[in-house]
């Protein structure tokens, strides 16, 4: 019979195994692409615009209402990701952002900050960002991987949605758009190895990334933010 110091020996060993499982993670296309061609706003006159952000978290199942996060709880670096897209807005002139809070609701100085941008503003494009799960997938796959040692692959899969909605000084509504994507991490020991070229924060940042490229594109082409 094996000796209680010799199973001793092999607990180490057992929990290198598990730190060391590994993860790769792979998006979907995007959904509600922008089809047509990218065109140049032919008006050159800069318009003023606040951007206003909402980053929205909730696990299905688990939470009764989203929850409101900061703007780098779901993605890093969200400031790098708007300044690399921003450039296809050709006629923005002076833009301001502002991301709410949840506790905005309790702050009417922050409330005001934003009701002056809104009001000084050619336009506002309010920008919603969504990542949802499902609770139960997640408790069994999680539960799956812990029972197996990680040995069995196990996908945890998380949606993303854009809304955006853009509207005019006098706060009506002239246009909406919607993107979605989802994102899948396959948890196992032996995707150690795959990890550094799938890392889920990457994936994350493309799906982000593509979002507002491609929704500013549309804006664009169409011409949605034309001066008055």
């Amino acid at each position: 019979m094996e000796s209680h110091r010799a199973r001793l020996r092999r607990v180490p060993a057992l929990c290198l195994f598990l730190v060391l499982a590994g993860c790769a993670s792979f998006r979907s296309d995007m959904q509600s692409a922008y089809p047509g061609p990218a065109v140049r706003n032919p008006d050159p006159r800069p318009v003023s615009v606040v951007f206003v952000f909402s980053h929205v978290r909730q696990t299905l199942g688990l939470d009764a209402v989203p929850k409101l996060v900061g703007k780098n709880r779901n993605v890093s670096g969200f400031d790098e990701i708007l300044g690399d897209a921003l450039p296809e807005i050709s006629n923005l002139g002076v833009y301001a952002t502002h991301t709410v809070e949840a506790s905005d609701v309790n702050k009417p100085e922050r409330r005001a900050v934003l009701d002056s941008l809104m009001r000084v503003s050619d336009y506002t494009v309010r920008i919603r960002l969504e990542s949802t799960k499902v609770f139960h997938f997640h408790f069994l796959g999680a539960l799956a991987s812990t029972l197996t040692a990680s040995l069995v692959p196990v996908p945890f899969r998380q949606t993303f949605r854009l809304q955006a909605d853009v509207l005019d000084r006098d706060r009506v509504l002239v246009a909406s758009y919607t993107r979605q994507a989802s994102l899948t991490k396959w948890v196992e020991a032996l995707l150690v190895f795959a990890y550094p070229f799938f890392p889920e924060e990457r994936k994350r940042e493309e799906i982000y990334l593509e979002f507002l490229h491609d929704t500013f594109r549309q804006l664009e082409s169409e011409g949605v933010l034309q001066a008055r």
